[in-house]
């Protein structure tokens, strides 16, 4: 009899949990018989990629509401009030779920304090695994509440090695039970067919050469320090033009800089893309310049297309992926001049292809397949 796989992620906006949940499924249901894997689609926040799962045998589990799209999505107030409202109305629809499917394993990427207070307060023999992706601040009340489902869970899982050996080290989960998965970040037929796909209007950058940065334009990532060191680094060599890929809430306040600094024929924001690769293809080089960061889907991709990565050497992901920095450029986050300088140190750099080579061997780990060996073994306890 084949288990049963349910998967939780309430998605506001296009950030890389999206994709971590939606190849992380895939793969269990691709490469393996064992499993009837299920997304929960809690109010409506799947709908774009019900074909893609029906396609993979994916089985959709909707709850009655559909109020995705009148969910404030943008700023962090604004998106903390709209997972308080999904953890309300989800409250009761999840206990019924549970009870009535009996899944044998639960999966938790996002607002995972619900699950995991419905697995605390029922007694169920699913085996709840936790999904942590980022260092949360450890307050008071996180700490005591991991503390009291933390003999309860399956397993926590973490997407990179430094992150895994944080959570050992505050020491509120069972050693036993933390464990390093991989995101499924590479799928090699998909990469070669988006990889192939032209851009159009792409010729007046034809004299230039092209740098990119990707992600949601928020805090986090740091695109208005990018900027800024990307113009000092124009004054040494105007050879390069920046593209950044993405948007929210940020992006005015990025194009005002723009302009302030009379920048609009050297740094371009694109808006939303939905794929990178096409861009990539036509760079040179990447930047990630985060204040905090996993092993990023963007950093991988780039790394797959061949880019030049150059990153800052924030918690908790890519000076692990860029081995310690012994292949491409770390600079120290968020400090003045040390990316800029970084940008100066590639631009003249002689063995380009040996860093874009070994740093594209990294990616191997980052495929489906290796995503599902992985997992497979931790839903079958063949590892720790």
């Amino acid at each position: 009899m084949k288990k049963k796989v349910i998967y939780w992620s309430p998605c506001l906006n296009p950030v890389g949990t999206i994709k971590s949940t939606i190849n992380s499924a895939v793969s269990l249901s691709k490469y393996s018989r064992d499993y009837e894997v299920a997304i929960i689609n809690a109010c409506g926040e799947w709908d774009k990629y019900l074909d893609y799962f029906k396609d993979n045998h994916i089985k959709i589990i909707n709850f009655k509401y559909n109020f995705f799209e009148y969910l404030p999505k943008q700023g962090y107030l604004q998106s903390r009030f709209s997972y308080i409202i999904i953890f309300l109305l989800c409250f009761f629809p999840l206990i019924k779920l549970i009870k009535s499917s009996k899944p044998d394993f639960f999966i938790a990427h996002l607002i995972t304090s619900l699950p995991l207070m419905v697995m605390n307060l029922f007694k169920t023999d699913t085996k709840f695994i936790l999904r942590i992706s980022g260092m949360p601040r450890l307050n008071l009340i996180r700490k005591s509440f991991w503390k009291i489902i933390s003999t309860k869970l399956y397993m926590v899982t973490s997407p990179s090695i430094e992150l895994m050996n944080k959570l050992i080290s505050i020491n509120l989960f069972d050693q036993n039970k933390i464990s390093f998965l991989p995101d499924a970040i590479i799928d090699i037929k998909q990469f070669i067919s988006k990889k192939n796909s032209e851009i159009n209007n792409f010729k007046k950058f034809d004299q230039k050469k092209l740098i990119f940065a990707a992600g949601r334009l928020t805090k986090q990532k740091n695109f208005s320090y990018l900027i800024d060191e990307f113009s000092t680094f124009l004054e040494h060599n105007d050879q390069f033009i920046l593209l950044i890929l993405g948007d929210g809430e940020e992006r005015n306040k990025l194009e005002k800089k723009i302009i302030k600094k009379k920048l609009q024929k050297n740094i371009y924001l694109t808006g939303y893309v939905e794929n990178v690769f096409k861009y990539f293809k036509n760079g040179e080089a990447f930047i990630l310049s985060s204040l905090w960061e996993e092993v990023g889907f963007v950093m991988v991709e780039a790394a797959l297309t061949n880019l030049f990565i150059i990153s800052s050497n924030c918690p908790n992901g890519p000076t692990e992926f860029m081995s310690d920095g012994k292949y491409g450029i770390l600079f120290e986050s968020n400090k003045k001049g040390a990316l800029s300088n970084s940008l100066i140190k590639f631009a003249n750099l002689k063995d380009v292809k040996k860093h874009k080579f070994e740093i594209k061997k990294n990616t191997r780990q980052y495929t489906k397949y290796r995503h599902f060996q992985k997992l497979n073994d931790i839903l079958k306890k063949k590892i720790v």
